[in-house]
């Protein structure tokens, strides 16, 4: 079993909280994304796991033992640094059996364990070469094999491949996924990349400003998000978060006005206002053949297009809310559009406290 839990986690350097009463449970085996901007705590929270640092109050128990005054070296836990922390004069063979030998194992104890981790990550043709023969990707690969010969019961990888390319990210992602499913123990993995966190985890926490906002699966997060700082954050695309106005059951924004069916009423309750969430997918281009009976219509003026591909990001305004649209057909600057969107793709949050209305 390698549970972690952490229970009231609050952590000050100087006069700033960094963390604050952090409640979290991650699942033996399970893949656990910790994602924030800069700044957010979660670092700091990963290391605290390690045993680098310690709470100012709270408790942090792993494998349902409390942990908050073990050492590092006594948590079984292996880390994966964002620098990769390699041994610049030794091979990479001497890189990887680095903590067997400070374990002082036997030789051939050493040589089958580094001979393993080396198939499971295609390295068996580097084991002689030094780190500065690699490409980044293969360092990566040897900072992760150091610590699969330690056999830990948590792997805490620290935003690992943000000094990647981006090719070789998307192939990395694939890689540290495999590898969760082949060792089959509980990863820790800290990133401000909303991409990797939808990709790799199973559990996704998103934290802002030392506090949990939300925590779930990516699915969860994406399509029910707590409050508007997940649904801005999460996401290629932030979501569109527009003020409105709610009267007698009628929804109103810029121009457009939208009567609410009856479990949306009893939703919202007797609110006057609140915030309307649309991502930049949800809107379809109108084609009269294709409404919907809950299609909404609306009008605007295109102020900015952008090309991805195939794809259209298209800027325009809703009353003074600068809002995006991502389509793939056509449209010009300038020129009038006409977009679709379902009623069921709407999301609404409270506009005082910023969280979902459920």
């Amino acid at each position: 079993m390698s549970k972690v839990e952490l229970e009231g986690i609050t952590k000050t350097f100087g006069k700033k909280t960094i963390l604050s009463d952090i409640n979290l449970s991650i699942e033996d085996k399970e893949f656990c994304v910790l994602v924030g901007a800069s700044g957010c705590g979660k670092s700091t929270l990963l290391r605290m796991i390690a045993g680098l640092e310690t709470p100012d109050c709270g408790n942090l128990y792993i494998d349902g033992k409390l942990s908050n005054n073990v050492l590092p070296k006594d948590r079984n836990i292996a880390f994966v640094f964002q620098s990769y922390a390699l041994y610049p004069h030794l091979t990479v063979y001497d890189n990887i059996a680095f903590p067997l030998k400070i374990r002082k194992l036997k030789s051939y104890a050493i040589k089958k364990k580094v001979e393993e981790a080396a198939e499971i990550l295609g390295l068996e043709e580097y084991l002689k070469r030094k780190p500065k023969e690699l490409s980044g990707g293969q360092r990566q690969r040897v900072a992760l094999g150091r610590a699969i010969v330690r056999e830990p019961e948590v792997f805490l990888m620290d935003e690992p491949l943000s000094n990647l390319d981006a090719k070789l990210r998307v192939q990395m992602r694939y890689e540290i996924k495999k590898l969760h499913e082949k060792l089959n123990t509980t990863f820790i993995y800290v990133t401000h990349d909303q991409t990797e966190a939808l990709t790799m985890g199973n559990k996704i926490v998103i934290l802002n400003e030392g506090k949990i906002q939300q925590a779930g699966s990516a699915s969860d997060i994406f399509d029910y998000p707590a409050n508007t700082f997940v649904a801005g954050f999460m996401g290629n695309m932030p979501m569109n978060i527009i003020p409105a106005d709610l009267n007698d059951g009628i929804l109103c924004f810029d121009r457009v006005m939208v009567t609410l069916n009856d479990f949306n009423r009893s939703l919202l309750g007797d609110r006057k206002k609140l915030l309307v969430g649309i991502r930049p997918e949800s809107f379809t281009p109108y084609l009269v053949e294709s409404i919907v009976p809950t299609g909404i219509r609306m009008h605007v003026a295109v102020n900015e297009v952008e090309t991805i591909g195939g794809e259209k990001i298209i800027h325009f305004k809703l009353d003074e809310t600068e809002v995006l649209a991502k389509v793939s057909s056509s449209v010009n600057i300038g020129a009038a559009a006409d977009f679709t969107i379902d009623i069921s793709n709407l999301h609404f949050f409270d506009i005082e406290t910023k969280q979902r209305i459920v």
